[in-house]
């Protein structure tokens, strides 16, 4: 990896990658960009899904690439249990892609209708799953989507490809900072500006992005650098292991060399009365 630059803000997440081929030859790959999974029942609001979908977008050297979506569903009866990937069983039982993609896009919020469906369907795998479960328990299923293409990397050549799409961010209507400082290395200094302008407790939103996939490059990433925009009324912090850069009142900068990720980012926005 040649280069990366990303920028992150609740409202969009961009990345230009400049990778090097270091052959003789032409290599082509199938990409792939995994998204969350993101569970169809829920009991309140949620993430706006459907606007990361019909954000995303893929630019190889200045070209839009069109990606092929494809969607996998899951199946666990709680956090202890093994995560079943029920795919192949959901198309089995006679689900279209559109019902399987329901927790991103909420075209049908009768969770029911999708229990009877499983409930219903013959497929003896399915049934065996579903032995696990109570007569009127909630089947607790969710949907990933996972983008691929076709891309192919010239010989001792540079490929920029950029993605960029507008977040999921989830957040809650309490902060508790002692709680919530080591996600995201609150420290005194935050503290202190809540106190002063007695946030202590504010609403507050949150992100995160999977940086350590950038450990698994041929070498290092040769020169990365991040930047993190807030809002005016806003206080912001994150774990960053270097010197953050103030480079305008809502934008925070970070740069490294020879880059390999070690942890993944998570970032909170809380906002000031």
């Amino acid at each position: 990896m040649q280069s990366e630059e990303l920028f992150i803000s609740k409202k969009l997440i961009k990345v230009d990658y400049l990778y090097k081929n270091l052959s003789s030859q032409d290599v082509t790959e199938t990409i792939l960009f995994p998204l969350p999974r993101i569970d169809n029942f829920f009991e309140a609001d949620f993430a706006h899904t459907e606007a990361l979908l019909k954000s995303f977008k893929i630019i190889v050297d200045g070209k839009n690439i069109k990606p092929e979506m494809h969607v996998r569903t899951f199946i666990q009866k709680d956090e202890k249990s093994p995560l079943i990937d029920a795919t192949d069983l959901f198309k089995q039982c006679g689900f279209s892609q559109i019902e399987m993609l329901n927790p991103w896009v909420r075209n049908n919020d009768d969770s029911a209708y999708y229990v009877d469906k499983l409930k219903q369907c013959k497929q003896p795998k399915m049934q065996k799953i579903l032995a696990n479960f109570k007569k009127d328990d909630e089947i607790p299923w969710s949907s990933q989507v996972i983008y691929s293409w076709k891309q192919t990397f010239k010989a001792n050549a540079l490929t920029k490809i950029q993605h960029q799409y507008q977040p999921l961010v989830g957040g809650s209507v309490g902060l508790t900072p002692d709680e919530d400082s080591q996600q995201f290395c609150i420290d005194k200094q935050f503290k202190q500006g809540l106190k002063k302008a007695q946030a202590e407790h504010s609403p507050f939103s949150a992100l995160g992005y999977i940086l350590t996939t950038g450990a698994n490059w041929a070498k290092p990433i040769e020169n990365f650098k991040l930047t993190i925009e807030r809002d005016k009324d806003e206080l912001v912090s994150f774990c960053w292991d270097g010197k953050v850069n103030k480079i305008s009142p809502t934008q925070f900068q970070m740069s490294k060399t020879k880059f390999v990720p070690k942890q993944d980012l998570d970032v909170i926005f809380v906002h000031l009365p």
